[in-house]
């Protein structure tokens, strides 16, 4: 009786844990406030660090289990946040985001009208003589030409005898061959899907240094964010994911990443 007894206490804990963790596909479409697409969009699940991009028509797929917290990212949207209930998984979830408030830079005036028309118009206006000059220059510039341009050629009666005058450049031929011949091998250019964005991002994470990021304070979720920036700004899974060069792909990033951060907060500047 006894043993009986230790073995049933043995196996509750399992099934328990089973139920806990059980890991459940979660499906879902996002949209703006409108109903409108906006793919790409990040989710996360900040439980399991699990993620994926909305695709092209909104929809997502993600591992989750019940009270996981999904998270929402997309430039220029508020962050979302979701923790997932039991009744979730029975039917896709329809995730709206709401568009951030765009703030309007501040303008500085540095002359301070005094109301005295004459004084203020001599400040604000240009010269008479600035304005009747370009006048002139744009009429000077539109106008025909008066004299016709030299001939920059030398005369035949000057020249000595041309020997390559009806032969065949040999040289001209296999260059032309090579060219042709690179032509025929290079790989086209062709725009990435889905799948194939996500590949070359998890690449980029895998093989390419991002301490320059992580300098400046951001962690896993900004990095994630950023390179979704990176890839539409720059076009990078488009170019770079059939023919991957770490140096070229870590340049473009920063070149993405000095326009980022005049538009983003960032900590440790």
């Amino acid at each position: 009786m006894k043993i009986y007894f230790k073995q049933s206490l043995y196996g509750i804990p399992f099934f328990i844990s089973a139920g806990i963790f059980a890991q459940q596909q979660v499906t879902g479409m996002v949209t703006d406030n409108s109903k409108k697409n906006i793919n790409p969009v990040l989710i996360i699940n900040v439980s399991n660090q699990k993620s994926t991009l909305s695709d092209a028509s909104g929809n997502f797929t993600l591992e989750a289990s019940e009270n996981d917290e999904l998270r929402f990212v997309k430039e220029g949207y508020y962050r979302f946040d979701k923790k997932m209930r039991k009744e979730d998984f029975n039917s896709p979830l329809m995730i709206s985001l709401d568009n951030t408030e765009i703030e309007i830079p501040e303008v500085n005036i540095t002359y301070k009208p005094t109301g005295n028309l004459e004084r203020d118009n001599r400040h604000l206006n240009e010269s008479r003589k600035a304005v009747s000059l370009r006048s002139e220059l744009d009429e000077y510039m539109k106008s025909p030409l008066n004299a016709p341009l030299p001939d920059n050629t030398v005369s035949k009666t000057f020249t000595g005898q041309d020997y390559k005058t009806g032969q065949v450049s040999i040289l001209g031929v296999l260059d032309a061959a090579v060219g042709l011949f690179k032509k025929a091998t290079e790989l086209k250019i062709t725009k990435a899907n889905f799948t194939e964005t996500q590949d070359f991002l998890k690449r980029v994470k895998e093989e390419i240094d991002l301490q320059f990021l992580r300098k400046y304070g951001m962690d896993e979720e900004q990095i994630d964010h950023f390179l979704i920036y990176a890839n539409d700004t720059r076009m990078m899974a488009k170019k770079y994911r059939k023919k991957f060069k770490a140096d070229i792909v870590e340049y473009e990033l920063k070149v993405a990443f000095a326009e980022y951060k005049k538009t983003h907060k960032l900590g440790n500047i």
